[in-house]
């Protein structure tokens, strides 16, 4: 009978408050703040510090986790987030609900950057594979790809109400694309080095561009008006009509000026906040830069400040008469010349400060009473940290770090009863829930790289980078006490099978047995646990790692010599010498009826040894880089490996076969732990999450999963097959090109043939019609069967269903793959289906698409006119139907509206709010009046002062 397994699969990931790979960003109501964690989208409670939702993609395809890169809110929206994937896909989720809506394929490297317009109606997205993909958000799908960059699209913006988007690329240039025309309008060059950034302030007066240079780029922007003429909507004043003409109706973007920055790292990212008077600018180091924006009346005047300074400098260096009456000339074309220059409208206002180095910013859409913004940020080391920015200091309000470790999760160890998880890192541990996932105590230590719970699980011990051992209180979550045990870090810590001490092994050439003894506090009546060292035993290398066998007969020794020594527990006398590794063995363990012994290398391999005669029964090439834990199931000869390869890999030691294969993790997976009864199994990793991977009921055999291994790599293969491989190489995309906006993949190849079957099925099944109704005919009444296959529906509705099922963003690229026979029997099934007013726009989509891609063989098939003239009249009345319904949908909605409007208080609270903004535009012209007539009063009296011997 041939044997069959139980699967593990991922249950739980935590741990992780923000991953590095991707932005951060507030939603629209502000109070929460959407944080990527690895695959997942974490929805924090800023306030309360706690996570109030996970976003976490369907587990129905069990490829590798893939990793969130971008993060964007729908600004009209509080309900809706677009987030982008390392895969280049991205999803659309409802919030609210934490549900995924929709997911687009479009890009075919990871998604850089994620953009919507103001109404939320559009998504454009930035790729590593150079392309910006526009989508339609409402109807979820790909509207157009826009090719031209040279190198991977850093970040987008939308312009003139969502009309032009303005793309940053690595390639050093800004393009300026034209939405309706979908070609690009504007080159725009300057930067020296890559450019990282952009963003335009919410009036849509500037745009701000950064990179590796010193300096902040400016650019004005030029709106279109409808009537076709074009303004300069600018803080400067635009005195000279003939430059205006000059100037090419293309541009959008003019140069407006330089800053410097402060700091020489990189920029990062920059961001103007929802009111738009504040610029950050977060460089790829512990900074942010803080710029207040000036509004067109305070800019002016701060221009004028600076004019009059420059002429009361050049009135004081200017000696003789004549000269004086030069400069006095001069100064006054100057005065006509007036120009607001880039310092005169950003100023630098101050500098945000963090302990580590910060990966992304995001202004909070919401302001307190008491400081100008709120400002996010995330750290690279799995911390988050809110900052309120007043106009003369900064200061971190919140920061959100007890979920998680701030660096490499080293060791995990369970409980006996496995209710309880400990976790250890470079500052402190951690005791978890690990069926929750809940942190239950943070507890400063040193850097700990093994740990144990003491049996009664009140206590653990935990064995650090320094040599010391540090007793920890479980419930008061307290360090007892810290033994100096080692004089080189403690690489490995296991117990004794009598459960009355452990052993550690250290690079001080050390492996020492310690026991627990109770030690009364003094001036208290309670007593703690403290361990004395028993024996030990000295090799001549370093110790890498211990193992005891479970009858308590021998110890095995991993030494920095690539090999393993084994001896008796009792007398330390030599047993066995296991040679073979290339590389030094970093990990091992002996089966619980310590027949076996299994060892994992540095060299990427696993070796089974047997524990009788030292003999090596199968060496496996096991892991793509080096193996950092191994572990056998608690009675049984299944076992399962970690590496830095990112893999966690179950094995049957018997059979010397690889079972299942999992994937999750997103960097070096450096521990695990299996629960007493084997039913599920935690690993710890660099990329700071701790996972829980649990037993499930569904069985599966060996020889099963090796075929879905295989068709996993031919999948994988997809872009690289023959017919594909040999085909010339794609040359680079002509300036501003458009293409398709979806990508194949393995879904659509699915979705086509599941059409063309539909459309075999319907033609064998209307081809038994036809004969049933000749034989009817002819007086022969048999009684006629439908297909059981088309579930009872006609064959015209049973391709439509079929066609129905394929995703909306997936139909482009699935009428791509139909072959020229089946698109024309495809298309002689839309007059029919045309009659249903809910497919009429699935209808007209599918004839565009068909008419595109096969215009040339429908014009020179004379058979297919008729259809074409047939179908031309019939979708073009069908569409002006639906657009009536809706029109008169959307006018009585108007109506309805009005009407509420008349009922309510509203249009009052409004005019009221308007008028309070009159008044307050008044008094802010009033107090620049009485500045303008300080300053004259200020220039006649020094005039009457200084210049009184020059009359004379």
């Amino acid at each position: 009978m041939v044997k069959s397994y139980l699967r593990y699969e991922s249950a739980a990931a935590f741990g992780v408050i923000a991953s590095v790979e991707s932005n951060i960003s507030y939603d629209t109501s502000g109070k929460h703040l959407l944080a990527p964690a690895l695959e997942k989208v974490g929805v924090w409670n800023v306030r309360q510090g706690v996570c109030a939702k996970t976003l976490t993609p369907s587990t129905q395809a069990r490829g590798p986790s893939i990793a969130v890169t971008s993060i964007a809110a729908v600004p009209s929206s509080s309900c809706l987030i677009a987030s982008g994937h390392a895969d280049g896909s991205i999803r659309i989720w409802d919030c609210e609900r934490g549900t995924c809506e929709t997911t687009l394929n479009g890009h075919k490297g990871a998604t850089t950057i994620l953009r919507f317009n103001k109404t939320g109606s559009l998504l454009a997205s930035g790729s590593k594979d150079n392309d910006i993909v526009l989508w339609d958000v409402i109807g979820e799908v790909g509207l157009f790809r826009l090719r031209g960059h040279r190198d991977q699209v850093t970040d987008l913006a939308f312009l003139d109400s969502g009309k032009k988007l303005v793309s940053a690329s690595k390639d050093k240039f800004l393009r300026v694309w034209d939405l309706d025309t979908q070609h690009c309008t504007q080159i725009i060059g300057g930067h020296h080095s890559e450019i990282w950034s952009i963003d335009v302030d919410p009036g849509q007066r500037y745009l701000v561009t950064g990179s590796a240079d010193s300096e902040l780029r400016f650019y004005t922007i030029k709106h279109e008006i409808t009537d076709g003429q074009s303004v300069l909507k600018t803080a400067q004043t635009i005195t000279d009509a003939k430059d205006s003409q000059v100037e090419n109706k293309w541009e959008s973007l003019k140069l407006f000026g330089e800053i410097n920055r402060q700091s020489k790292d990189r920029v990062a990212t920059l961001r103007f906040n929802k009111s738009g008077n504040l610029l950050a600018c977060q460089v790829a180091g512990k900074t942010v830069e803080i710029y207040r924006v000036l509004d067109e009346a305070e800019s002016k005047r701060k221009a004028k400040r600076r004019i009059n300074r420059k002429k009361e400098k050049k009135i004081s260096k200017t000696v003789d008469a004549t000269e004086k009456e030069k400069t006095d000339h001069e100064l006054k074309d100057d005065g006509k010349l007036t120009e607001v220059t880039v310092p005169d409208v950003f100023k630098l206002l101050q500098t945000v400060r963090a302990n580590k180095k910060i990966c992304s910013i995001s202004f909070s859409p919401i302001t307190s009473k008491s400081s100008l913004a709120t400002l996010a940020l995330s750290l690279n080391n799995n911390l988050l940290e809110v900052y309120s920015i007043d106009s003369n200091s900064t200061t971190k309000t919140s920061s959100i770090e007890l979920q998680g470790h701030r660096s490499d999760v080293r060791s995990v160890t369970l409980s006996s009863d496995s209710t309880l998880l400990m976790s250890t890192s470079h500052n402190s541990v951690k005791i978890w829930n690990p069926s929750t996932g809940s942190c239950l105590r943070t507890i400063d230590s040193g850097y700990g790289l093994c740990s144990l719970f003491v049996p009664g699980n009140k206590y653990a011990v935990i064995g650090t980078k320094s040599g010391n051992l540090e007793i920890i209180d479980v419930r008061s979550g307290i360090c007892v006490e810290v033994v100096k045990a080692h004089t080189a870090s403690v690489q490995s810590i296991v117990h004794t099978p009598d459960g009355g001490g452990f052993v550690t092994g250290s690079t001080d050439h050390d492996v020492k047995f310690w026991e627990y003894q109770t030690t009364e506090v003094s001036g208290q009546d309670t007593v703690h646990l403290t361990v004395s060292n028993v024996r030990t035993l000295p090799m001549n290398d370093d110790v890498i790692a211990v193992a005891v066998s479970p009858e308590g007969k021998h110890i095995a020794v991993a030494l920095l010599d690539c090999t393993v020594k084994v001896y008796y527990m009792d007398t330390f006398k030599f047993f066995l010498t296991l040679y073979g590794h290339k590389l030094p063995v970093l990990c091992m363990d002996i089966s619980s009826d310590g027949d076996l012994i299994v060892t994992g290398s540095a060299d990427k391999n696993l070796k089974i040894w047997g524990l009788d005669f030292g003999d090596c029964h199968k060496s496996i090439f096991a892991h793509a880089d080096s193996v950092t834990a191994v572990k056998f199931v608690r009675n049984t000869h299944y076992m399962f490996s970690v590496g830095k390869d990112r893999l966690v890999k179950y094995w049957d030691a018997d059979k010397f076969e690889l079972l299942l294969t999992l994937e999750g993790h997103h960097a070096e997976v450096w521990c695990t732990s299996i629960s007493h009864r084997g039913d599920f199994l935690v690993t710890g990793s660099h990329d700071r999450s701790i996972r829980r991977w649990d037993r499930t009921e569904e069985p599966f055999f060996l020889e099963e999963e090796k075929e879905k291994r295989l068709e996993e790599m031919f999948e994988a293969d997809l872009d690289n097959s023959l017919e594909n491989r040999y085909l010339p190489q794609q040359e680079l995309p002509e300036e501003g090109a458009v293409a398709v906006a979806g990508k194949k993949t393995q879904e659509t190849l699915t979705a086509t043939d599941s059409i063309i079957e539909a459309l075999d099925i319907a033609a064998e099944e209307l081809k038994r019609i036809a004969e049933h109704e000749e034989e009817k005919r002819k007086g022969k009444n048999a009684e006629f069967r439908s297909n059981i296959i088309m579930l009872g529906l006609s064959p015209s509705d049973y391709i439509l269903r079929a066609v129905s099922k394929v995703h909306t963003n997936d139909l482009e690229q699935t009428l791509l793959a139909l072959p020229f026979a089946d698109a024309l029997k495809l298309l002689s099934f839309l007059k029919e289906w045309s009659s249903n007013l809910d497919k009429v726009e699935l209808v007209c989509r599918i004839a565009t698409v068909l008419l595109q891609l096969h215009h040339n063989q429908l014009v020179a098939t004379t058979s297919t006119r008729p259809l074409l003239a047939l179908l031309r009249d019939i979708l073009h009345a069908r569409v002006k139907g639906c657009k009536d319904t809706l029109g008169f949908n959307l006018a009585a909605m108007d109506h309805l509206k009005q009407l509420m409007a008349s009922k309510s208080d509203a249009p009052f609270r409004d005019a009221k709010s308007k008028l309070l903004e009159i008044r307050s535009q008044q008094s802010k012209r009033a107090e620049a009046r009485a500045d303008t007539k300080g300053e004259k009063r200020k220039k006649k009296k020094k005039q009457k002062k200084d210049d009184g011997h020059v009359w004379s």
